[in-house]
């Protein structure tokens, strides 16, 4: 038996970045059904201040059909609160998936720019 059990790793972690006109959160892990309201409190909490809200998706492993919902009912969130919602960094995974399930389209850029880094 060991002396320090080991220390669960989260299945979603979050690293806020704010510029004057961005609002940058950085996800790592997974978007699943377990994690999602740990996304949309911290992206509701954001909208009011009317800045572009960037998801960043590159070390997100996996997204579940939740996190898809999850996902459009942020988009909608945003949009009727005038943050726009943008989704960089996307996996060739992840991608697919957005592609497959035409969602690619309703995210700002549209799916030609859905995995480019910002400018």
């Amino acid at each position: 038996m060991a002396a320090n059990p080991a220390v669960p790793v989260p299945l979603l972690s979050l690293e806020i970045q704010k510029t004057p006109t961005e609002n940058f959160i950085h996800c790592s892990g997974r978007i699943t059904a377990d994690t999602n309201e740990q996304l949309q409190s911290t992206v509701r909490e954001m909208v009011p201040e009317k800045k572009r809200i960037v998801l960043d998706l590159t070390n997100t492993s996996y997204i579940d059909s939740s996190g898809l919902g999850a996902l459009v009912g942020l988009y909608v969130s945003c949009r009727r609160g005038g943050s726009p919602l943008k989704l960089i960094n996307l996996t060739p995974r992840i991608k697919d998936l957005f592609t497959m399930t035409n969602l690619a389209p309703i995210f700002e850029g549209h799916d030609d720019l859905l995995g480019h880094t910002p400018d």
